[in-house]
């Protein structure tokens, strides 16, 4: 017998606030959380917006001395875990600690740190490097300081996968529980790289949007007018647990992970596959894995980075769903957040889930001018209430690294 796999706890940081009931207002509210860089000076950048973390203080959730051991990702991804773990009710003992396990991933993982201690290389030498600057910047060390902390001893790993990172960390750790590995698994993903060097190194690409003297509109996602995507940072982490395990001890369920999957365009190192050919076929794949028909999928929490893949998605949908594309709600979170990058698929699926639990579609917000390319319905500027069953939430990634994760209401 298949072992199912359900959600039983939330834990959320982005640049729409801390904790779950904050992003959820926010995001049915359509509030944008893009506002002008803080971190660093941007006198000489072409590029002056972000998606902060604002009022974030790490040692509300981890003790003074080891903060100073992990780079911000950590700190994001350790605060989420906690909050995760609260809002399940789960407790790991030292009879269920082996059955536990931790995966959260990262794009870019420590850049941060690589930044100042680089810089107090050259300013300072060798003998003034710190003793933590490796953990803190190594991509497993969010799984590893997570692990540590909750003394959870099962499968403890990450991926690292770009912008799909967070999608393929769930979806890994869905299978760890599903092939009865684990019978909770802690995942998602994590991250804080807005900084000189990353900032500098998107705009190089042309990626970024300069729509800076408007920041609340920059992120744009399936408009005519979108000039690129805006960084964002933050982290999210759900506890999967295996139905029974989760019913046994009474948790609460936010919803069911039915269906999981990940291919490779085998195209180009950051352009995603003409026509959306990849994508196309990882959303087939979703859909067969979950055992489902196009038709019975309600909401799609797109990929929608406001820039041009965005007609790309919008093919692939079409491609995928026929007649149904027309008729699928379909909307981009990231235009009130920002690219989360390797944090964006553990974002994006707990809005998902809150969407099928409360039935509120979160809305694209700064839709204004239709674009010929892009005509599915994208639930324009304003959230919607209706009662959904089954939604899917995509993530694509540089090197043409495709993920898609399909929840299902779960009723109680």
């Amino acid at each position: 017998m298949t072992r199912r796999v359900v959600v039983t706890g939330l834990g959320i940081i982005s640049p729409l606030g801390i904790g779950l009931d904050k992003n959820w207002d926010a995001v049915c509210s359509g509030v944008s959380g893009i506002r002008p860089i803080t971190r660093f000076d941007v006198t000489d950048f072409p590029v002056t917006i972000a998606g902060e973390v604002q009022g974030f203080n790490p040692e509300t959730y981890i003790n003074h001395k080891e903060v100073k051991k992990m780079d911000t990702f950590i700190h994001y991804a350790l605060a989420c875990a906690i909050m995760a773990s609260g809002d399940s009710g789960l407790e790991v003992t030292e009879e269920n600690a082996e059955r536990v396990g931790v995966l959260v991933g990262v794009g870019l993982g420590g850049l941060p740190a690589i930044e100042k201690y680089h810089k107090v290389y050259m300013e300072k030498g060798p003998r003034k490097i710190t003793p933590f600057f490796i953990p803190m910047l190594i991509a497993n060390l969010a799984s590893g300081q997570i692990s540590i902390h909750l003394g959870a001893k099962g499968p403890n790993t990450c991926v690292v996968t770009a912008c799909a990172t967070g999608t393929h960390a769930l979806g890994e750790a869905y299978k760890f529980i599903r092939d009865d590995e684990a019978d909770v698994m802690f995942a998602g993903g994590t991250e804080s790289v807005i900084t000189p060097l990353c900032v500098a190194g998107f705009n190089a690409s042309r990626a970024l949007s300069q729509r800076n003297d408007d920041p609340q509109t920059a992120s744009r996602p399936f408009d005519k007018d979108r000039d690129g995507f805006v960084i964002g940072e933050g982290s999210g982490v759900l506890v999967l647990e295996e139905l029974e395990h989760a019913k046994k001890r009474g948790a609460n369920i936010y919803g069911e992970i039915i269906g999981y999957a990940l291919n490779g365009d085998a195209f180009h190192i950051t352009a995603t596959a003409p026509n959306g050919e990849g994508a196309a076929r990882c959303m087939k794949l979703g859909l067969k894995s979950a055992g489902i028909n196009p038709d019975e999928v309600d909401y799609i929490n797109a990929h929608g980075t406001s820039t041009q893949a965005d007609a790309t998605e919008t093919a692939a949908v079409k491609t995928t769903f026929g007649n149904h594309a027309s008729k699928v709600m379909v909307s981009s979170t990231k235009s009130m957040t920002g690219h989360l990058l390797g944090a964006a698929g553990g974002v994006e699926a707990i809005y998902s889930l809150m969407a099928l639990k409360n039935g509120v579609i979160p809305p694209t917000i700064n839709y204004q001018t239709p674009d010929p390319e892009c005509d599915l319905d994208y639930v324009p500027n304003t959230a919607r209430e209706v009662n959904i069953n089954i939604a899917m939430s995509n993530s694509f990634g540089f090197g043409g690294t495709n993920g898609v994760l399909i929840m299902k209401k779960f009723d109680q």
